[in-house]
């Protein structure tokens, strides 16, 4: 294993049995664990569910776990073919072409239901 996994941050649900903890002692990684309901000590997932909150889940109404697993899967498909990330420079986890003025006029695609848009050159 490489040095990005020696460490495995989590927090202290029971869902962490003795054999997961087994199995992580097995691969050489040490488990250092979050403090007693203390979400924010783990920034990454925090961020994720932060992101996800902010940009789709506060605007929109979930009527069952069909719609919210639907919503989800339509907002994570925006967030990497679509939306831009300043980390990345400005571009998509799935990078775009560089559209051209001569190729068209600028025009806006509604995502998760027009809640986004991203806008291209169509001619």
């Amino acid at each position: 294993m490489g040095p990005s996994t020696r460490f495995l941050l989590r927090d202290r649900d029971k869902i962490f049995g003795a054999s997961f903890r087994h199995r992580i002692h097995t691969l050489d990684m040490r488990q250092v664990l979050i403090a007693p309901r203390s979400p924010w000590q783990n920034p990454y997932a925090e961020r994720l569910i932060g992101s996800i909150r902010r940009e789709c889940l506060n605007h929109v109404i979930v009527f069952n776990d069909r719609h919210l697993k639907k919503m989800l899967r339509v907002y994570f498909g925006y967030y990497h073919t679509a939306q831009t990330h300043l980390a990345l420079g400005k571009q998509c986890p799935q990078p775009r072409t560089v559209e051209l003025p001569d190729q068209g006029t600028v025009i806006a695609f509604p995502h998760i239901g027009g809640l986004h848009r991203e806008y291209r050159r169509a001619a």
